[in-house]
Protein backbone atom coordinates (compact mmCIF):
# COMPACT_ATOMS: atom_id res chain seq x y z
CA UNK A 1 0.00 0.00 0.00
CA UNK A 2 2.87 1.96 0.81
CA UNK A 3 4.44 1.74 -2.19
CA UNK A 4 1.00 2.42 -4.37
CA UNK A 5 0.74 5.45 -2.78
CA UNK A 6 4.06 6.50 -2.74
CA UNK A 7 4.25 5.70 -6.87
CA UNK A 8 0.81 7.56 -7.18
CA UNK A 9 2.10 10.63 -5.55
CA UNK A 10 5.09 10.91 -8.10
CA UNK A 11 3.20 10.14 -11.20
CA UNK A 12 0.71 13.08 -10.28
CA UNK A 13 3.51 15.29 -9.13
CA UNK A 14 5.07 14.38 -12.96
CA UNK A 15 2.08 15.11 -14.73
CA UNK A 16 1.23 18.61 -12.39
CA UNK A 17 4.98 19.75 -13.49
CA UNK A 18 4.05 19.17 -17.22
CA UNK A 19 1.09 20.79 -16.76
CA UNK A 20 2.61 23.57 -15.56
CA UNK A 21 5.24 23.98 -17.72
CA UNK A 22 3.01 23.20 -21.12
CA UNK A 23 0.44 25.94 -20.10
CA UNK A 24 2.22 29.10 -21.16
CA UNK A 25 2.97 27.38 -24.29
CA UNK A 26 -0.81 26.33 -24.80
CA UNK A 27 -2.05 29.78 -24.17
CA UNK A 28 0.34 31.39 -27.15
CA UNK A 29 0.26 28.01 -29.76
CA UNK A 30 -3.34 27.43 -28.64
CA UNK A 31 -5.30 30.72 -29.10
CA UNK A 32 -2.22 32.66 -30.90
CA UNK A 33 -1.28 30.15 -33.08
CA UNK A 34 2.46 31.98 -32.80
CA UNK A 35 4.86 29.09 -32.31
CA UNK A 36 7.53 30.48 -29.28
CA UNK A 37 10.73 29.33 -29.41
CA UNK A 38 11.82 30.98 -26.65
CA UNK A 39 9.43 29.56 -24.41
CA UNK A 40 11.78 27.37 -22.60
CA UNK A 41 14.39 30.98 -21.75
CA UNK A 42 10.52 32.08 -19.89
CA UNK A 43 10.74 29.46 -18.01
CA UNK A 44 14.64 29.68 -17.62
CA UNK A 45 14.03 33.71 -16.32
CA UNK A 46 11.18 32.64 -14.07
CA UNK A 47 13.65 30.38 -12.12
CA UNK A 48 16.48 33.00 -12.13
CA UNK A 49 13.98 35.41 -11.18
CA UNK A 50 12.93 33.64 -8.06
CA UNK A 51 16.11 32.79 -6.71
CA UNK A 52 17.81 35.80 -7.18
CA UNK A 53 14.61 37.45 -4.89
CA UNK A 54 15.02 34.65 -2.50
CA UNK A 55 18.56 35.58 -2.22
CA UNK A 56 17.57 38.92 -1.56
CA UNK A 57 15.49 38.14 1.02
CA UNK A 58 11.98 38.53 -0.44
CA UNK A 59 10.02 35.57 1.09
CA UNK A 60 10.14 31.78 -1.38
CA UNK A 61 6.47 31.87 -2.12
CA UNK A 62 6.10 35.39 -2.88
CA UNK A 63 9.61 35.17 -4.95
CA UNK A 64 8.17 31.98 -7.04
CA UNK A 65 4.22 32.99 -7.31
CA UNK A 66 4.37 36.35 -8.13
CA UNK A 67 7.76 37.80 -8.55
CA UNK A 68 8.56 35.35 -11.12
CA UNK A 69 5.44 35.13 -13.01
CA UNK A 70 4.73 39.34 -12.90
CA UNK A 71 8.42 39.62 -13.82
CA UNK A 72 8.39 37.25 -17.00
CA UNK A 73 4.56 38.34 -17.34
CA UNK A 74 6.24 42.01 -18.24
CA UNK A 75 9.15 41.05 -20.20
CA UNK A 76 6.58 38.97 -22.43
CA UNK A 77 4.70 42.09 -23.06
CA UNK A 78 7.57 44.24 -24.32
CA UNK A 79 8.56 41.31 -26.47
CA UNK A 80 5.02 41.03 -28.10
CA UNK A 81 5.17 45.06 -28.56
CA UNK A 82 8.97 45.13 -29.88
CA UNK A 83 9.37 41.84 -32.27
CA UNK A 84 5.98 39.50 -32.05
CA UNK A 85 3.48 41.79 -33.14
CA UNK A 86 5.15 42.68 -36.30
CA UNK A 87 5.26 39.23 -36.93
CA UNK A 88 1.62 37.84 -37.32
CA UNK A 89 1.24 35.58 -39.85
CA UNK A 90 4.72 34.54 -40.39
CA UNK A 91 5.34 31.33 -38.44
CA UNK A 92 8.60 31.19 -39.84
CA UNK A 93 9.57 34.29 -39.10
CA UNK A 94 8.43 34.38 -35.84
CA UNK A 95 10.49 30.71 -35.29
CA UNK A 96 13.09 32.37 -36.45
CA UNK A 97 12.68 36.00 -34.28
CA UNK A 98 12.46 33.96 -31.11
CA UNK A 99 14.83 31.47 -31.71
CA UNK A 100 17.09 34.65 -32.25
CA UNK A 101 15.62 35.70 -28.74
CA UNK A 102 16.23 32.34 -26.77
CA UNK A 103 19.87 32.75 -28.12
CA UNK A 104 19.63 36.19 -26.72
CA UNK A 105 18.31 34.65 -22.95
CA UNK A 106 20.66 32.52 -22.62
CA UNK A 107 23.57 34.95 -23.52
CA UNK A 108 22.35 37.69 -21.18
CA UNK A 109 21.83 35.55 -18.18
CA UNK A 110 25.62 33.63 -18.69
CA UNK A 111 26.87 36.72 -18.76
CA UNK A 112 25.24 37.49 -15.13
CA UNK A 113 24.77 34.67 -13.38
CA UNK A 114 27.86 32.22 -15.50
CA UNK A 115 27.38 28.73 -16.67
CA UNK A 116 27.28 27.56 -13.37
CA UNK A 117 24.09 25.18 -11.55
CA UNK A 118 22.35 27.13 -9.55
CA UNK A 119 18.76 26.78 -7.44
CA UNK A 120 17.11 27.22 -4.14
CA UNK A 121 15.86 25.21 -1.22
CA UNK A 122 12.52 24.56 -0.84
CA UNK A 123 11.36 25.30 3.10
CA UNK A 124 8.82 22.28 3.03
CA UNK A 125 10.32 19.14 4.28
CA UNK A 126 9.75 15.63 3.96
CA UNK A 127 6.44 13.91 4.52
CA UNK A 128 6.11 10.42 5.82
CA UNK A 129 3.83 8.05 3.79
CA UNK A 130 3.37 5.03 5.87
CA UNK A 131 7.07 4.09 6.36
CA UNK A 132 8.57 5.89 3.23
CA UNK A 133 9.37 9.34 3.54
CA UNK A 134 8.34 11.38 0.57
CA UNK A 135 9.27 15.47 -0.66
CA UNK A 136 6.17 17.77 0.71
CA UNK A 137 7.66 19.50 -2.04
CA UNK A 138 5.39 17.35 -4.40
CA UNK A 139 2.06 18.54 -2.61
CA UNK A 140 2.87 21.98 -3.56
CA UNK A 141 3.41 20.92 -7.08
CA UNK A 142 0.24 19.26 -7.62
CA UNK A 143 -1.62 22.35 -5.42
CA UNK A 144 -0.18 25.08 -7.37
CA UNK A 145 -1.35 23.06 -11.14
CA UNK A 146 -4.47 22.40 -10.04
CA UNK A 147 -5.07 26.05 -8.49
CA UNK A 148 -3.52 27.56 -11.91
CA UNK A 149 -5.37 25.37 -14.07
CA UNK A 150 -8.66 25.86 -12.22
CA UNK A 151 -8.04 30.06 -12.27
CA UNK A 152 -7.15 29.70 -15.83
CA UNK A 153 -10.71 28.26 -16.41
CA UNK A 154 -12.55 30.92 -15.11
CA UNK A 155 -10.33 33.35 -16.36
CA UNK A 156 -11.39 32.33 -20.17
CA UNK A 157 -15.44 31.54 -19.26
CA UNK A 158 -16.42 34.00 -16.79
CA UNK A 159 -14.29 37.05 -17.27
CA UNK A 160 -14.42 39.66 -19.77
CA UNK A 161 -10.67 39.36 -20.84
CA UNK A 162 -11.25 35.52 -21.07
CA UNK A 163 -14.61 36.29 -23.55
CA UNK A 164 -12.90 39.17 -25.32
CA UNK A 165 -9.50 36.86 -26.02
CA UNK A 166 -11.25 33.50 -27.22
CA UNK A 167 -13.47 35.96 -29.50
CA UNK A 168 -10.30 38.22 -30.93
CA UNK A 169 -8.54 34.74 -31.58
CA UNK A 170 -11.07 33.52 -33.60
CA UNK A 171 -12.36 36.31 -35.23
CA UNK A 172 -9.96 39.36 -34.59
CA UNK A 173 -11.96 41.18 -37.83
CA UNK A 174 -15.35 40.83 -36.23
CA UNK A 175 -13.92 41.71 -32.56
CA UNK A 176 -12.28 44.93 -34.02
CA UNK A 177 -15.82 45.50 -35.43
CA UNK A 178 -17.55 45.75 -32.17
CA UNK A 179 -14.80 47.99 -31.08
CA UNK A 180 -12.40 45.52 -29.60
CA UNK A 181 -9.12 46.32 -29.80
CA UNK A 182 -7.18 43.25 -30.95
CA UNK A 183 -3.49 44.35 -30.74
CA UNK A 184 -4.08 45.03 -26.65
CA UNK A 185 -5.51 41.52 -26.86
CA UNK A 186 -2.41 39.49 -28.33
CA UNK A 187 -0.44 41.61 -26.29
CA UNK A 188 -2.11 40.78 -22.79
CA UNK A 189 -2.78 37.08 -24.15
CA UNK A 190 1.07 36.68 -25.18
CA UNK A 191 1.81 38.72 -21.62
CA UNK A 192 0.08 36.33 -19.92
CA UNK A 193 1.42 33.04 -21.54
CA UNK A 194 4.99 34.27 -20.61
CA UNK A 195 3.51 35.00 -17.51
CA UNK A 196 2.67 30.82 -16.59
CA UNK A 197 6.24 30.38 -18.02
CA UNK A 198 7.66 32.17 -15.16
CA UNK A 199 5.43 30.60 -12.65
CA UNK A 200 6.36 26.99 -14.05
CA UNK A 201 10.19 28.33 -13.89
CA UNK A 202 9.78 29.53 -10.69
CA UNK A 203 8.10 26.68 -8.83
CA UNK A 204 10.51 23.87 -11.02
CA UNK A 205 13.56 25.95 -9.09
CA UNK A 206 14.05 24.04 -5.95
CA UNK A 207 13.83 20.34 -7.95
CA UNK A 208 16.11 21.55 -11.14
CA UNK A 209 19.56 22.13 -11.35
CA UNK A 210 19.34 25.57 -12.80
CA UNK A 211 21.25 26.38 -15.76
CA UNK A 212 21.32 29.34 -18.56
CA UNK A 213 20.57 26.52 -21.31
CA UNK A 214 17.91 24.83 -19.58
CA UNK A 215 15.22 26.11 -21.44
CA UNK A 216 15.98 23.39 -24.08
CA UNK A 217 14.45 20.79 -21.69
CA UNK A 218 11.60 22.60 -20.83
CA UNK A 219 10.63 23.94 -24.38
CA UNK A 220 10.71 19.98 -26.01
CA UNK A 221 8.25 18.66 -23.11
CA UNK A 222 5.95 21.90 -23.40
CA UNK A 223 5.86 21.06 -27.48
CA UNK A 224 4.88 17.53 -26.95
CA UNK A 225 2.55 18.37 -24.92
CA UNK A 226 0.75 21.21 -26.74
CA UNK A 227 0.96 19.32 -30.04
CA UNK A 228 -0.50 15.81 -28.35
CA UNK A 229 -2.93 18.07 -26.48
CA UNK A 230 -4.67 19.44 -29.45
CA UNK A 231 -6.56 22.95 -30.23
CA UNK A 232 -8.38 22.95 -26.47
CA UNK A 233 -5.91 25.14 -24.49
CA UNK A 234 -6.55 23.73 -20.94
CA UNK A 235 -8.41 20.68 -21.99
CA UNK A 236 -5.75 19.31 -24.53
CA UNK A 237 -3.29 20.24 -21.81
CA UNK A 238 -4.35 18.61 -19.10
CA UNK A 239 -4.81 15.32 -20.73
CA UNK A 240 -2.18 15.56 -23.02
CA UNK A 241 0.06 15.97 -19.47
CA UNK A 242 -1.63 13.38 -17.74
CA UNK A 243 -0.98 11.06 -20.71
CA UNK A 244 2.49 11.70 -21.11
CA UNK A 245 3.36 12.68 -17.36
CA UNK A 246 2.12 8.65 -16.27
CA UNK A 247 4.11 7.23 -19.33
CA UNK A 248 7.07 8.95 -18.16
CA UNK A 249 7.13 8.41 -14.13
CA UNK A 250 5.96 5.11 -14.45
CA UNK A 251 8.71 4.19 -17.10
CA UNK A 252 11.08 5.70 -15.08
CA UNK A 253 10.04 4.37 -11.92
CA UNK A 254 10.32 0.56 -13.01
CA UNK A 255 13.69 1.41 -15.71
CA UNK A 256 15.70 5.10 -15.25
CA UNK A 257 14.57 8.49 -15.83
CA UNK A 258 16.20 8.36 -19.03
CA UNK A 259 14.00 5.89 -20.70
CA UNK A 260 11.60 7.88 -18.72
CA UNK A 261 12.14 10.42 -21.23
CA UNK A 262 12.38 8.20 -24.25
CA UNK A 263 9.06 6.43 -23.38
CA UNK A 264 7.19 9.68 -23.18
CA UNK A 265 9.19 10.69 -26.87
CA UNK A 266 7.60 7.60 -28.11
CA UNK A 267 3.86 7.61 -26.38
CA UNK A 268 3.83 11.24 -28.44
CA UNK A 269 5.09 9.57 -31.64
CA UNK A 270 2.63 7.56 -31.03
CA UNK A 271 -0.37 9.87 -30.16
CA UNK A 272 0.08 12.51 -33.09
CA UNK A 273 0.14 9.12 -35.48
CA UNK A 274 -2.81 7.93 -34.18
CA UNK A 275 -4.32 11.49 -33.75
CA UNK A 276 -2.81 13.59 -35.96
CA UNK A 277 -5.45 17.04 -34.19
CA UNK A 278 -4.53 15.55 -30.72
CA UNK A 279 -6.70 14.60 -27.89
CA UNK A 280 -9.16 16.83 -28.58
CA UNK A 281 -9.35 17.24 -31.85
CA UNK A 282 -10.87 13.78 -31.40
CA UNK A 283 -12.52 13.76 -28.18
CA UNK A 284 -13.67 16.65 -25.94
CA UNK A 285 -14.35 19.11 -28.94
CA UNK A 286 -15.77 21.82 -28.37
CA UNK A 287 -14.04 22.82 -24.87
CA UNK A 288 -11.21 25.10 -23.68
Amino acid sequence: MTLALTAGLEVLAGISSLVLIALGLAVVFGMMRVINLAHGEFLMLGAYTAISAVKHGVNFYVAILLVAPLAVGLLGLIVERLIIRHLYGRIVDTMLATWGLSLLFVGLVTTIFGNTTTGISSPIGAVSIGGASVSGYKFFIIGTAVATSMLLMLLFKKTEFGLIARATMQNPGMASAVGVDPKRTYALTFALGAALAGLAGGVMAPITGIVPGIGTTFVAKAFITVIGGGASVLTGTLTASSVFGAVNQVASFLTTPVLGEVAMLLAAVILVRLMPQGITGRFFRGSI
